[in-house]
Order: structure tokens, then sequence, then C-alpha cells
């Protein structure tokens, strides 16, 4: 697949796993498990959210999800739509690329990364300690690429072109009183992938947002980067915090993705965050 500077990937069908279900918000007031199914009060009580069967991270089998909702739970299923289902299997496809450094198309979305971030200063090389003022860990950024993949690169990208001022206020850790040890800028973008992708329940409402906007993830990555960085300056974090900064980052981000009025990613309130 040649890849271009802002992502855009060419589908890819799984003529196995092409059918799924997932849950839709309504006002149904109880979840009709069905033959030898348990009662929605057999549910009642374990938490306020629950799933059914085994939803994964993208891919084979999402399955049907309750969802509680103002004292009831819901469980609605209905097989993929062609467009979630196409959608699903690019993002899918663009999880599984790893980072090449020796691939034409890899080298130029990285050199339009530094341009996009660095407009007037010019990229010595693509292994440069120039790196280092960008938050990579050392000359050469594809070795903190190789955890997440390509994809890691293409969100950069695509919040440094889409949300410019943002990208900089962050780059440039420009807001708040900062603490004495600093999170490295584009390590953190890598790492804050994990909190950008939806958990339980949650995947299957991203789907919904997913069908309506194919940038859709792209987008909940920009927002995650800013709670990432919103969450730091309120626990005056420093490297030991990292991982609890994102924990709650990802908290945060599932709690507005179940609110009932949250339909995009445009809707959820920390998106004015972004500018």
């Amino acid at each position: 697949m040649e890849a271009a500077p802002v992502p855009a990937p060419v589908a890819e069908r799984d003529p196995v796993h092409h059918h799924g279900c997932l849950a839709i918000r309504t006002t149904v007031p109880r979840c009709s498990l069905g033959a030898g199914g348990s009662s929605s009060s057999s549910l009642a009580g374990s938490s306020d959210e629950a799933s059914c069967g085994s939803p994964r991270w993208i891919g084979r089998g999402l399955s049907c999800v309750c969802i509680k909702r103002k004292g009831a739970y819901e469980r609605i299923c209905i097989n993929l739509t062609p467009v979630q289902e196409e959608r699903l299997h690019r993002l899918k496809h663009r999880t599984k690329v790893y980072f090449d450094p020796s691939r034409r198309d890899h080298q130029e979305a990285l050199k339009a990364l530094w341009h996009a971030t660095y407009p007037d200063q010019e990229l010595e090389g693509l292994i440069s300690e120039q790196w280092k003022d960008m938050g990579w860990q050392g000359r050469d950024p594809s070795t903190d690429f190789r955890g997440a993949g390509f994809i890691s690169l293409e969100n950069l990208l695509f919040f440094a072109k889409t949300f410019s001022a943002s990208f900089q206020r962050l780059l440039k850790k420009q807001c708040g009183n900062r603490a004495t040890w600093e999170y490295p800028f584009a390590v953190a973008g890598v790492v804050t992938l994990t909190a950008a992708k939806p958990r339980t329940f949650v995947r299957a409402i991203f789907i919904q947002m997913l069908s309506e906007d194919e940038w859709a993830f792209d987008l909940l990555y920009c927002v995650a980067f800013v709670v990432m960085d919103k969450q730091w300056l309120e626990k005056n974090a420093s490297y030991m915090d990292f991982n609890e900064v994102l924990k709650s980052t990802r908290a945060q981000l599932e709690r507005e993705l179940m609110l009932d009025d949250v339909m995009r990613i445009e809707d959820m309130p920390s998106y004015s965050l972004l500018c």
C-alpha cells in the first residue's frame, strides 16, 4: 500500500469475519437476552455498564454490547453496515502497518511531519540531532515508532496539519505551570495512541462515529493528546506519574464518549480544547 503523508488507506475486506453487531443508543427499557439468556436484573449491581460476549478492539467478532442507561440495560444488535465494515477494515489495516524506515512513503511521511512542525527549518536528514528538539529519544525517530507502528506517525501528522495551533502549543509547552520534568512531546504522541483506542462497550459507540466520519479515530487521537496534557498539568505530573496520566486520560475519554448527546467526536466536551 502506498501511504500518503495524510492517512488515506485502502480498504481491506476479510471474507470470513465480516459481520458483527453493535450497541446503539435507544430508550428501550430492558435488555432482551433471548433464549437461555439472563435478565437485566441479573446484570444489575455489577457496574453501571456491562458487556455481553467478547467484544474486541477492531476486527474479528465485535459482539453485542449491553449498556445501562438511566437505570435500565439496553441491548440492541445490528449487523455492521457496508460503510462501517469497510472503515473498520481500513482502520484495522492501518494498525497492522509497521513503520519501515526503508520505505519511500514512510520516509516522506516523516519528512512531512518535520515540515508541518518546523515549516521554517530545513531538515538535515532522517537521522539527525534535530529530531531531539521534537521530543524523540534519539537521532533516529523511526526507533520510537516500532512499538505503535506507522499509524502513530499518521496520527501525529494529522494532528499537526489539522490542529496546528494546538499541536504547536503542546510541542512548546506553552500553557500552565509545567513540572520540572516534562514529557517528551513526540514520544508522548506515540504512547497516547493507546489511550485513544476504545475499550469494551465504548467500541460500539465509536463504530457508530466511524460510520459518520472516516477520520473519527484520528480526531479521537487529537482529543486524547490534549486531554493527556490537561491531565498532566492538573496533576502537576512528572516522569513517575506518566502511566497514571494515561489511565486518567482514557477514563475521561470513555466518560465523554458515553454521554447521551455525544454522537460525533466533535460533540465531546474535550474537543473544545482543540484549535
